[in-house]
């Protein structure tokens, strides 16, 4: 959903790099700019392959030019997106939001949009017009210094907006585009009277003129005049209201399918079966065979790039492709007819449980970073896949077994609500299959835990030791276990919470079980230890942790046991050590989008930073943290074990600065959003002038045997609260 060309989440004025020249459009630009500062919410309308969402990107970009410094705004493309429930989510998904609580996705966008001037994109809503008119009736009443500009084929119906039709390309844009993509293709095509004719018939239409000028690498304009003609006769078709130019596109794309090879019209109509972008091996594996064989789906891939079917894009994971939403279709429609559809999906749907499977495998290794790369720009993909699986009564046991294999992806990757939603729906039916039913059970508890929903995970949790006792299933009774344990170090039971994972370690060990899962359950039975008052046995276990990360790759668990280390090294008088250590864990928690691993380290960071003499700084830091605690759930989970290090920094901080000055600080922190804030704790500062604040020594207060208030709180979720 994220657009991989588009602008980030706060994106300024500048225009995004494009592949290929901006032409024309210059009255459209202006005209489309000056109604954003006009109307708060604007839709673009007209016909596909028109030129619409290119149109209101420039227009977007040259919006917030002018607006005071700090205005920014984000695309939202909805076109990926087929559950109605999951509008909202695709928003806080491009926006770059991430919400671990059980709150709805549109309140997570109230509340982390509130006082922000910003413009958003949300493109290609045509198939999900209700919802999306929901949503954004809701987002313009409650945020005042928002505004939308929506891109589709039809208005949304809400009062107040403002339409924009787009028509086609005039005679000589048109002319000026088709020559330019010509050009781009090596063809050196010429102004002239057959050149006119040909952008004529196709009535200025954008996505029509950059199919012919991908056929004029074979073709020369007389040619293409000729057979366009001639397809026009044969493919024109629809009702007798509908607009010209929607048949007009149609048989464009029509004539462009018509003048591929079998082979070529064949992989067309494939992979439509894909959801946003996919890569050579995906499309390999599921259009290969029947009569295209696997190896033969690069040269008839490339000659559907050549043509301009698809186009190439560079991502974090490698180069992958993607179709036009129109181009799509057409293949859709002609997979359906050919009766092929559903063979396609089931295809589809194994490649991506495959894929799945292979990211849970390797997610413990070096190659962690590129798993949830490649998660990120597979999503849409993986979405269709569970949609796949549940909306076929005997495959629930696949769509368990998937949602339940991307537990990294909810937990590790920032996805928790959504995560939460695939995983309780995946359980109402019941699969028969009871394997891959206790996985996403304790994947559901896990979520649910880290949600801060105690009462939801007890009930699932006790459902899954049950019947992984009853089935004789010694993996999920020990993940049951574990998350057990997790939960009691949640709810401030800490001799329950080491009984229950010293049982769940040994347990893992007797299966042979050894992951991210495992290694952080470790760094939980060192946060129970510490909790207890015995800091060096934590720093003990978190070592041993850390060690084993290093072997496997693994920096996930890794940022949690250095978290908990460098709360030690501050204990023990060593600021500038846990400093580096902080930097270090928060670099990668941040990386995996793990919000809660984040603000905990930025919490710590601020005691450290009024340990090196900088109150100031330490209580930016705290605003900053306090801003992002609502996203997570209750600030400090309301414990007096995580509370401790907080009420240490800000005592110290208002000691040094006063009241006054300490609110000034934490308000300016306040203001800092997540990458800032992020930004500023990784940026190295030199103490200030007021001397060190000694750091203890020896036993650290409060964390003696019988003790429930410790003066560090390493990490309520036992580190296993990523997301």
């Amino acid at each position: 959903m994220r657009d991989p060309h588009g602008p980030g989440p706060w994106a300024g004025g500048a225009p995004p790099l494009e592949l290929t020249a901006f032409i024309g459009r210059s009255a459209e630009l202006a005209e489309l700019t000056a109604a954003l500062g006009r109307a708060r919410l604007v839709t673009v309308t007209g016909a596909g392959g028109v030129g619409k969402s290119r149109l209101a990107v420039r227009a977007a970009a040259r919006w917030a030019a002018g607006e005071p410094a700090g205005a920014g705004w984000g695309r939202v493309e909805l076109a990926e997106v087929r559950d109605p429930q999951f509008v909202a989510y695709a928003v806080v998904e491009a926006l770059g939001l991430t919400d671990h609580t059980t709150r709805l996705p549109r309140e997570t966008l109230l509340e982390q949009l509130a006082g922000r001037r910003m413009l958003l994109v949300l493109d290609g809503f045509e198939h999900l017009a209700e919802p999306s008119a929901r949503l954004v009736a809701r987002l313009l009443r409650g945020l005042p210094e928002l505004r939308v500009l929506a891109v589709g084929r039809r208005p949304l119906g809400l009062a107040g907006e403002r339409l924009f039709p787009l028509a086609p390309l005039g005679p000589e844009e048109a002319v000026e585009l088709l020559t330019d993509r010509a050009r781009a293709h090596g063809v050196p095509v010429a102004d002239g009277p057959e050149v006119r004719e040909l952008c004529r018939r196709l009535e200025g239409i954008p996505l029509a003129l950059e199919l012919a000028a991908g056929r004029l690498r074979a073709l020369s304009p007389a040619q293409l005049l000729h057979r366009l003609g001639d397809r026009f006769r044969l493919l024109t078709g629809g009702t007798r209201d509908a607009l010209p130019r929607h048949r007009t596109l149609r048989t464009a794309i029509g004539w462009s399918h018509e003048l591929c090879t079998p082979a070529e019209r064949l992989l067309w109509a494939r992979l439509s079966v894909f959801a946003g972008s996919f890569d050579l091996e995906a499309a390999e594996y599921v259009c290969g065979g029947a009569g295209l064989p696997a190896e033969d789906v690069l040269d008839v891939l490339s000659e559907l790039l050549a043509q301009s079917v698809l186009a190439r894009e560079e991502t974090p994971v490698g180069p992958r492709y993607r179709m036009l939403d129109t181009v799509r279709e057409y293949g859709a429609e002609w997979l359906a007819a050919a009766g092929d559809a559903d063979r396609l999906r089931r295809r589809h749907r194994d490649w991506y449980l495959g894929l799945a499977a292979w990211c849970e495998l390797e997610w413990c290794t070096p190659r962690q970073r590129e798993v949830a790369a490649r998660v990120d720009v597979e999503l849409p993909n993986l979405r269709a896949a569970l949609e796949c699986c549940l909306t076929e009564p005997d495959e629930a046991h696949l769509g368990q077994h998937l949602a339940g294999s991307l537990w990294f992806c909810w937990v590790g990757c920032g996805r928790l609500s959504e995560g939460r939603r695939w995983l309780e729906r995946s359980l109402e039916p019941e699969s028969g299959y009871e394997r891959a039913r206790l996985k996403a059970l304790w994947v559901l508890g896990y979520v649910a835990i880290l949600q801060g929903d105690t009462g939801a995970a007890l009930r699932v949790l006790r459902t899954c030791r049950e019947r992984a006792e009853r089935a004789g299933d010694a993996v999920a009774a020990a993940y049951a276990e574990h998350r057990t344990g997790c939960l009691a170090l949640v709810t401030d039971d800490m001799a329950g919470a080491e009984t229950l994972l010293r049982s769940a370690l040994e347990r893992y060990r007797a299966v042979g079980e050894l992951n991210s899962n495992v290694l952080m359950g470790r760094v939980e039975l060192a946060m129970a230890r510490a909790f207890q008052g015995d800091l060096p046995g934590a720093v003990r276990l978190c070592e041993e942790v850390r060690r084993a990360c290093e072997d496997h790759g693994e920096r996930w668990a890794r940022s949690y046991a250095l978290y908990v280390l460098a709360y030690a090294a501050w204990a023990d008088g060593d600021p500038a050590g846990a400093r580096e250590l902080l930097a270090n864990a928060l670099a990668d928690a941040h990386a995996f989008r793990d919000l809660l691993g984040s603000v905990l380290v930025i919490e710590l960071l601020a005691l450290v930073t009024v340990a090196q003499g900088d109150p100031v700084e330490a209580a930016v830091l705290q605003g900053a943290a306090g801003r992002l605690w609502p996203s997570v759930g209750l600030p400090l989970f309301g414990s007096a074990y995580y509370n401790a290090p907080h009420e240490l920094c800000e005592a110290a901080a208002r000691r040094a600065l006063g009241d006054a000055r300490y609110a000034e600080c934490v308000r300016a922190g306040a203001g800092l959003d997540r990458e800032a804030a992020v930004a500023r704790a990784l940026r190295h500062r030199k103490p200030g002038a007021l001397g060190a604040l000694p750091a203890p020594r020896g036993p650290v207060p409060g964390t003696g045997p019988g003790q429930r208030e410790p003066a560090a709180s390493p990490t309520r979720k036992g580190g296993e609260t990523a997301g």
